[in-house]
């Protein structure tokens, strides 16, 4: 089963502590040693970034920062494991090493399956 995880926080939370970003790397090179860890990246702010809408059949272009927006996803992380406890377990162990390395931030990583053409197929 593929999982993504979504790290969402307020985007002016300022710039992670070194001491975070080393940790996160060696879980990521773990996951990754072991398999696990597909793919994973932090995001641009959304000052540097575009969102392209459909609405009411018209294409709209809206450059960043995005005013509305309170918090943003700040990275992502796609894993292949053998169950949802096992994403949740993972998402834990990220978020005690923010918990740990950087007292005070507030964020939440949100847990997704990732569907593939299977699971879409239609059940003729």
């Amino acid at each position: 089963m593929k999982f993504m995880m979504i790290v969402k926080s307020a985007e002016r939370s300022g710039r992670p502590p070194q001491a975070l970003m080393e940790a996160i790397d060696k879980l990521g090179q773990e996951a990754v040693k072991a398999g696990t860890m597909v793919a994973s990246g932090g995001l641009a702010p959304t000052a540097v970034s575009t969102r392209v809408r459909l609405s009411g059949g018209q294409l709209t272009k809206v450059d960043g920062p995005f005013t509305e927006a309170k918090e943003v996803i700040g990275g992502y992380a796609v894993f292949e494991l053998k169950s949802k406890e096992e994403a949740i377990e993972g998402a834990m162990r990220f978020m005690e090493l923010h918990k740990k390395h950087w007292p005070g931030w507030e964020g939440e990583t949100e847990i997704r399956q990732i569907f593939g053409p299977e699971e879409f197929a239609s059940k003729a």
